[in-house]
C-alpha cells in the first residue's frame, strides 16, 4: 500500500536563485497549513500570497503558496507548495519548521514513485521525468518529453494488448479441444506472431537510439605519437583541451571531454600513443590507453595520411578488440596534398581530413552518427534505458520461440502460450506492472531530492 506519511524536500536546485519551493505531499497536510499559514489554506490550484510562520509565529519568509487536493496532483496525494525566496538559508528554514511539523526529508525521487504508486504514472514515464532533468541535449529532452507524455508506454501497451487477445485465441482452442475448434489457424495466429515481431523491432531500433541520445557514445582516439590525436580532440571539441606540439610522447594520461553532434551526445578521450613505452611515466599511459579501449564503443584510429601503414604498428591494432566498432582517420592532408573523403569498404570506413585546418571534419562527423545508428531527425525516439532494452530483447526472443513452436507439424499449444505469456510479462515490467521491489528502490534512489 502507498505510504501516506507527510514528506518535504526542496525542490529547487541548491545555490541561490530568485525563487525556492519546498514540496510537501502527504495524506494530511493541515499541520503544515495551521504552523506556517496561520490556518489560511489556499484555494486549491491558485497562487495565494502568504506569510510563512516560525514556530513563535514570526515571519520566516513571505511568497505564494499553492494547494494541490488528492487526487489531482503529482503524487496523487495532496500536496502543498510554498514558493519563498531562494536563498540557502531562508529555504533551510521553511524546511526546518516543514519538519518540526510532523514531516519527513523525502528520500530521492519518493515524489515521483508515489506518483507511480498511486497509479498517476507508470514506471516508464516516471524514469523519463529523471531523464527530462538530466537530459544534456534538445533532442534528449524532446525524446524524454515524448516518455513522459506516455507515448513509449502507449506502443508497448498496443503489442501487450495484441499478445492478450491471441492468448485468448490459444487459451479457448486449449479449453476446448473436443470442439475441434482450430481458434489458432483460423485467426492467423502466425501471421499475427510476425506482425508483432516487426512492430517490437521498429520499438527496439527507437529504443536504441534513445539510449543514445541518453547514454552518449564513448569514443576513444588511438594511433602511433604524433600522428594528430590532441589535435583531433581539440578540433571536434573547439578548445584547447589538450597539448599539442612537434615531439612525439607529449600526452601521457587520457583526456575526456564531452561534445554535441547534431542532438547526440559524445565522450571522447585522447590517449597516449600506443608505441613500446619509452619510461615508467609513459608506459602507465599507454596501461590507461588500453583502459579507455575496453570502455569504448567507438575507436577514432588515427594515422599520418603520408604513410602507407593505417595505424604505424600492426602488433597495436592486432590487439584491438575484434567487435570494437572502428573509423580509420587520415590526418594530415594538409600536408599530403589529398582532398577530404570518406571511403567504406569491406564494412570498414576511413576518413581523409586535417584536424589543423577542419578540412573533411564534417565527413567524420557524419561517418560518427552514421555508425552509431543516429539519423538526422530523431523526432520519433524514445529515451530508452539500458533495462527497457533488455526487456524488450526478452519479448522479441520469446516471440521467436512462440513463432517456431506455430513452424511445427503438430504445434505445441501449450509451449506457444507460454511464450506468449513469457513476452507480455517482459513488455509489462516496462511499466512497472511486473517489477520487483529492489528494482523499484535502484531506480528512484537516482532521482533528485525534491522530485
Amino acid at each position: 500500500m502507498p505510504a501516506t506519511d507527510l514528506i518535504a524536500a526542496i525542490a529547487t536546485p541548491a545555490g541561490r536563485g530568485g525563487i525556492g519551493v519546498i514540496r510537501v505531499s502527504g495524506a494530511d497536510v493541515s499541520p503544515i497549513i495551521e504552523g506556517m499559514l496561520g490556518g489560511r489554506a489556499p484555494r486549491p490550484r491558485t497562487a495565494t500570497l502568504v506569510r510563512f510562520l516560525g514556530s513563535r509565529g514570526e515571519a520566516l519568509d513571505e511568497g505564494m503558496a499553492l494547494l494541490f487536493p488528492a487526487p489531482a496532483s503529482y503524487t496523487g496525494e495532496t500536496v502543498l507548495e510554498l514558493h519563498g525566496h531562494g536563498g540557502p538559508a531562508v529555504l533551510a528554514l521553511l524546511l526546518k519548521r516543514c519538519l518540526e511539523l510532523g514531516a519527513r526529508i523525502a528520500e530521492p525521487g519518493e515524489f515521483t514513485k508515489r506518483a507511480f504508486l498511486n497509479d498517476k504514472m507508470d514506471l516508464a514515464q516516471a524514469e523519463a521525468v529523471a531523464d527530462l532533468i538530466d537530459a544534456a541535449t534538445t533532442t534528449a529532452a524532446r525524446a524524454a518529453a515524448r516518455s513522459l507524455s506516455g507515448e513509449f508506454s502507449r506502443e508497448v501497451q498496443g503489442i501487450v494488448d495484441a499478445l492478450v487477445e491471441l492468448r485468448m485465441i490459444t487459451e479457448a482452442t486449449l479449453d476446448f479441444p473436443d470442439e475441434d475448434i482450430e481458434f489458432v489457424r483460423a485467426a492467423d495466429a502466425r501471421g499475427k506472431v510476425s506482425a508483432l515481431r516487426e512492430r517490437l523491432a521498429a520499438i527496439i531500433l527507437r529504443a536504441r537510439q534513445g539510449r543514445l541520445l541518453r547514454e552518449g557514445l564513448n569514443i576513444v582516439i588511438i594511433g602511433a605519437p604524433n600522428v594528430g590525436k590532441s589535435s583531433l580532440l581539440n578540433r571536434l571539441v573547439g578548445d584547447d583541451v589538450a597539448i599539442v606540439t612537434p615531439i612525439a610522447g607529449t600526452t601521457r594520461d587520457a583526456i575526456r571531454s564531452s561534445i554535441e553532434i547534431r542532438g547526440i551526445p559524445l565522450h571522447v578521450t585522447d590517449t597516449a600513443g600506443l608505441r613500446h613505452a619509452a619510461d615508467e611515466v609513459e608506459k602507465i599511459g599507454i596501461e590507461r590507453t588500453w583502459s579507455a579501449i575496453d570502455r569504448a564503443d567507438l575507436a577514432l584510429v588515427i594515422a599520418d595520411a603520408r604513410e602507407h601503414e593505417a595505424f604505424g604498428a600492426e602488433a597495436f591494432t592486432a590487439k584491438l578488440p575484434p567487435t570494437l566498432p572502428r573509423i580509420t582517420v587520415r590526418n594530415k592532408i594538409d600536408l599530403s596534398g589529398e582532398p577530404p573523403k570518406s571511403t567504406t569498404a569491406d564494412g570498414r570506413t576511413s576518413v581523409w581530413l586535417s584536424a589543423k585546418t577542419g578540412a573533411g571534419i564534417e565527413l567524420l562527423q557524419d561517418a560518427i552518427l552514421d555508425l552509431a545508428g543516429a539519423h538526422e531527425e530523431m523526432d520519433d525516439t524514445f529515451l530508452a534505458r539500458e533495462r527497457h532494452l533488455q526487456a524488450l530483447a526478452r519479448a522479441l526472443g520469446h516471440l521467436d520461440q512462440a513463432g517456431a513452436h506455430l513452424e511445427a507439424a503438430s504445434p505445441p499449444l501449450e509451449l506457444f502460450a507460454e511464450e506468449l505469456r513469457e513476452a507480455q510479462n517482459a513488455l509489462s515490467s516496462i511499466a512497472g506492472k511486473f517489477t520487483a521491489d529492489d528494482l523499484l528502490g535502484e531506480i528512484f534512489s537516482r532521482f533528485c531530492i525534491g522530485k
